[in-house]
């Protein structure tokens, strides 16, 4: 039996829209198009603040459950999202790190360093065959960051040896000794991290001559081909992407990243709280989300130019709120709480990447553990999902599926003198027939009525849930770790004409499931 699963998120505050003002969303159900990578529901996890250490990699004697040193609860969770990919091990801090440092005997690792975030000192105890490790546990495939600005291209062409070689050299040798006789497998390559900033300062021709070089030793041994992902611009620095298309042979590329982070405020040095904003703020942070849209186009097109099959993936691998750091914390480990907005602004990119998943092919929320607009918060033994988490939890059932055209008509959200389009969907259908439509309403204040037109498919049985809370600042503490948790929605009826109708409760994420 077909089922069709609809997603749909929203928010409360603004004008108010009269009683019989609704959302009209049409989806193309019976004409499935390309599919959406489920790596575009990646994420990170760089040496920065406590996501790897009091993160994923804790004190032996913390009273939790342990494979090892790594942080079971943390990996279950992660586990339940259907996570893909991790990116490791940055970041900036990928350009410092050197990737022997972090093998062999933990106790004779040499303590470094970090000089990018927090000045901390690095005793290296997880390091490429823990992460191995972790991916396992994980059941995601990894992500790795090569260094460019302090290694060489002989450091890239040991360290792919050393992880997927399968015959007897010196390097997998060593990997024997650590541990792990078979090669890994890695196929997901980063080379260079941020070139044109913290990862050298470079010039977009000089990074392109300087890619060319170390793809060249990025080589595939034992029929484990590399995906060969360069360091692409960061947010509108369209000349960046333009010297690397037309320097770097395609062959030479799997992907290109593109690096964007929402600033609510727009000011960098001012970046606003992440739990004690107004309005104006919170209508900032969808706003300059939501420009995501705007790159992405721009930038498709660019890629079109030079690579019109589409072969060339746009690599989104850092994306998501950046705030103040909590009040008290350190201001290098980038911790910040996570609210309603930051769930709406989650929903509303992961629905972008959607229908533009014919380039978008892997992206990486900033960061998964304890960092930036995290899934998970960790205090000591506790640890509490964010509302950005249960929205992956929500979106996971659009990973491999087929993307289904989708348009919506609906009153802007209005602040002041600016406004922004009150709604975004996406929509997809699996290969079981399953639908699934995400649906994010923006407008903060009332609840919202919608009709969803699902041509090509009639819903016969229909079970919802619903993620929301009383206002876009409202978060999930350690004191109160559930308030901001899913439950069942009922809010629905299909009509004699075969439309779906519903009220939207403000500040909410409701998924349909329909049979």
């Amino acid at each position: 039996m077909k089922t069709l699963l609809l997603t749909l998120a929203l928010a409360t505050s603004a004008p108010l829209w009269a009683q019989n003002e609704q959302a009209v969303i049409t989806i193309q159900a019976d004409q499935p198009r390309q599919t959406i990578s489920k790596h575009i529901y990646g994420h990170f996890a760089e040496h920065l603040g406590r996501c790897i250490y009091d993160g994923f990699w804790v004190d032996p004697a913390m009273n939790v459950n342990k494979d090892g040193r790594i942080r079971m609860d943390i990996v279950d969770a992660l586990r339940d999202i259907n996570i893909p990919n991790l990116r490791w091990p940055g970041g900036c801090y990928a350009d410092e790190y050197q990737w022997r440092d972090g093998i062999g005997d933990p106790a004779k690792r040499p303590v470094t360093l970090n000089s990018h975030w927090g000045g901390v000192t690095e005793d290296n105890s997880f390091g490429t065959d823990e992460f191995m490790k972790l991916c396992n546990l994980l059941g995601c495939e990894p992500y790795l960051s090569a260094n460019m600005g302090t290694s060489t291209p002989k450091d890239l062409r040991d360290w792919i040896e050393y992880l997927n070689f399968d015959g007897k050299t010196h390097l997998t040798q060593l990997r024997e000794q650590n541990g792990h006789k078979e090669p890994y497998g890695v196929s997901f390559f980063g080379i260079g991290n941020e070139s044109w900033g913290c990862g050298g300062n470079m010039t977009p021709e000089h990074y392109s001559e300087q890619y060319r070089i170390f793809q060249e030793y990025a080589r595939n041994y034992s029929n484990h081909p590399i995906k060969k992902i360069a360091s692409g611009p960061n947010s509108t620095d369209y000349n960046w992407m333009e010297v690397c298309l037309k320097k770097i042979p395609q062959y030479a590329l799997w992907g290109i990243s593109l690096h964007y982070y929402t600033i609510a405020t727009g000011n960098w040095g001012q970046k606003g709280s992440s739990t004690d904003f107004d309005e104006k703020e919170y209508f900032g942070g969808v706003k300059n989300a939501l420009y995501m849209d705007t790159l992405l186009k721009n930038y498709a097109a660019m890629m079109n130019k030079y690579d019109p099959a589409k072969k060339i993936a746009l690599v989104v691998d850092e994306w998501g709120i950046w705030t103040e750091v909590e009040p008290g914390t350190n201001p290098g480990f980038l911790y910040q709480q996570n609210t309603m907005r930051d769930a709406l602004i989650a929903a509303s990119t992961l629905n972008i990447f959607n229908n533009h998943s014919d380039r978008v092919r892997m992206a990486n929320l900033a960061q998964a553990i304890n960092v930036l607009q995290a899934l998970i918060l960790t205090d000591k033994e506790k640890i509490l999902l964010t509302p950005t988490y249960h929205i992956f939890k929500m979106y996971k059932v659009h990973q491999e599926a087929n993307l289904l055209e989708s348009s919506v008509s609906v009153n802007d959200y209005k602040y002041g003198t600016e406004s922004i389009p009150g709604v975004n969907v996406s929509a997809s259908k699996g290969e079981d027939g399953k639908i699934h439509v995400s649906v994010v309403n923006l407008n903060p204040n009332k609840a919202v009525p919608a009709s969803v037109i699902l041509n090509g498919y009639n819903a016969k049985q229909i079970k919802g849930e619903l993620l929301t809370s009383a206002s876009y600042t409202d978060y999930n503490s350690f004191d109160k770790p559930d308030k901001i948790v899913t439950k069942e929605y009922k809010g629905f009826k299909k009509e004699n004409d075969g439309k779906i109708t519903m009220k939207l409760p403000p500040l909410s994420i409701v998924t349909l499931e329909i049979q």
